[in-house]
């Protein structure tokens, strides 16, 4: 089953921005924000800064798969 990508808006250090992930990536990516104790746009400016020349919806899904396998969830 394949989920269509849903776009939501984030703040990058005061820049309006949209991302578009599928549910359970978002589900995933608030967790973690809330798991770490971080906002979910802090949390999302930290990948923005590490993210190389791939686009943040990307990179955030790159950054939960490396999450969960640094956790032996993957």
């Amino acid at each position: 089953m394949t989920e269509r990508p849903v776009k939501r808006s984030l703040t990058l250090r005061g820049h309006r921005t949209s991302v578009s992930l599928e549910d359970v990536f978002w589900t995933a990516f608030r967790n973690a924000a809330k798991e770490d104790g971080i906002a979910l746009n802090e949390l999302a400016a930290m990948i923005d800064e590490e993210r190389g020349d791939i686009g943040l919806a990307s990179a955030i899904r790159v950054w939960l798969f490396q999450r969960a396998v640094a956790r032996g969830h993957a």
